[in-house]
């Protein structure tokens, strides 16, 4: 068989053993990167199409009646249309909870930094404030601890549930919030009631239609002043104009960001502004450990065993 990955790069290869994938394949042709006009050439003749970002449309699997397979080397699947790969009788794969145990630590890694003001004192030892001291320590940021305190998960799937094990772990007290529009489930909370109970939010429900905007103006307003929102979910799910304002007029303490809603943010973001306080944003690294990567590589492998086999296994289609 034949095979292209469009988007290797995407990976970050340079640190992954991707032996196992080209064995696999009588042909694996690796390309870092792939733009739009450049797929119809790249998958011409191609049994198998690998994917992360690189979107394959009606037509690309028109002009390819030999394809078989496409692998996503991601969970979303919004880059394939697979109505028409189902119709075509063409198999679409994705990989599945393999960066649970990586957005989780970094999860609580962004809960931990905002709890102990962690920034602010490193740039106070940057700048040579403790070598000023007149005492043996700086206490000039607040700082708390995560035991007792209470911490609302939206999205109660793997992820939300790994977050909530290390969580334990620090002596949190967890509540899970019900998304609005739902039939109540068993041990969960209305959204609005845990807004004002909670002491961390942390969100890990995909964007959907019924998620986009969860955290806005109102439901922010809701929160406690003490407050801090983490979000390891998606950009969409929080109105970033309304999280600035709330961190510029304290409605909240804190923020934590790895997500935005377009990125990366080469047109500018409102939370790039530096004035805002608080806010933390990593560049959509949460998933991305060596062990989660390679496990991406390790179940390409498997689907396309399983393919073979014909036992397909993670189809998405």
């Amino acid at each position: 068989m034949k095979a292209v990955f469009l988007d290797y790069q995407s990976l970050d290869k340079q640190d992954l053993d991707f032996s196992g994938l080209e064995a696999q394949f009588d042909e694996l042709i690796l390309y870092p990167a792939t733009t739009a006009t450049e797929v119809v050439q790249r998958i011409q003749g191609a049994d198998v199409i690998i994917s992360n970002k690189v979107h394959i449309n009606a037509e690309h699997m028109q002009l390819n009646p030999q394809l078989k397979l496409i692998l996503i080397s991601a969970t979303g699947t919004n880059n394939v249309e697979l109505v028409h790969a189902q119709q075509q009788g063409i198999v679409v794969c994705n990989c599945q909870a393999y960066g649970t145990a990586a957005v989780a630590q970094h999860t609580l890694m962004l809960m931990l930094n905002l709890a102990t003001s962690f920034r602010q004192y490193d740039r106070a030892v940057q700048e040579g404030d403790w070598q000023k001291a007149d005492q043996f320590c700086l206490l000039d940021f607040p700082i708390i601890e995560l035991a007792g305190k209470t911490l609302g998960i939206v999205g109660y799937g793997e992820l939300g549930q790994a977050v909530a094990h290390l969580a334990k772990a620090f002596g949190m007290k967890i509540m899970i919030g019900a998304l609005p529009n739902r039939p109540m489930v068993a041990e969960r909370v209305a959204f609005s009631e845990m807004l004002a109970q909670v002491d961390f939010l942390s969100l890990h429900c995909p964007l959907t239609d019924e998620t986009r905007d969860l955290l806005n103006h109102e439901s922010l307003a809701q929160m406690k002043a003490s407050a801090f929102v983490i979000n390891c979910a998606r950009g969409g799910v929080v109105n970033e104009s309304a999280l600035a304002e709330a961190l510029k007029s304290g409605t909240i303490a804190g923020a934590a960001t790895d997500v935005l809603t377009v990125e990366p943010p080469k047109q500018g973001n409102v939370l790039l502004d530096p004035s805002i306080p608080n806010l933390i944003i990593t560049p959509h690294s949460a998933w991305g450990s060596v062990d989660a990567r390679q496990r991406i590589v390790q179940q390409l492998v498997e689907n396309v065993e399983a393919f073979k086999a014909g036992m397909v296994i993670r189809q998405v289609n």
